[in-house]
């Protein structure tokens, strides 16, 4: 069987520090969920099994995500994605995204977010660092979504 194969060069001066702040969010998101869902008057056991499950598929998800970035990335510049990682690094890439999006990014607001309209340089550090993670993040999302065939992602 053929399998599909995206492999994509990034640049290593570019990404590597981003890197720093992926790792820290995934750290977080090991026990905390990236969107905790409003469950209401939810039944207290219902709600902590449930719970439990998706910060159990989050927790596995992030280490599939970190791995891209091993010894390839840090020799060649370079990410796989496959049928096997796709759907679940697509999900990884979500849950930093939101985290960031509530934690860091707050200041930015919705709207600038979704258009990715902001001058950098008016940023100091930090957040322009989670602003290029945020995005470097949805190019990934993007990446995987259009050069994999949907029957991967499950479609």
């Amino acid at each position: 069987m053929n399998r599909k194969r995206i492999e994509v060069k990034l640049a290593l001066p570019v990404v590597a520090p981003l890197l720093d702040v992926i790792k820290e969010l995934a750290d977080s998101l090991r026990k905390h969920l990236a969107a905790p869902p409003d469950l209401g008057d939810l039944d207290p056991d219902f709600r902590d099994a449930w719970v439990g499950e998706l910060l159990s598929a989050q927790a596995d998800a992030l280490p599939l995500m970190l791995a891209m970035f091993a010894d390839e990335f840090f020799r060649e510049g370079v990410v796989a994605f496959d049928e096997d990682n796709a759907e679940i690094i697509v999900r990884a890439c979500a849950a930093v995204r939101l985290r960031l999006r509530e934690r860091d990014l707050k200041p930015l607001g919705d709207e600038t977010l979704e258009t990715g309209d902001v001058d950098l340089a008016t940023l100091d550090e930090p957040l322009r660092k989670a602003f290029m993670c945020y995005l470097f993040l949805a190019t990934v999302q993007e990446l995987i979504i259009q050069h994999l065939d949907e029957s991967i992602l499950g479609g």
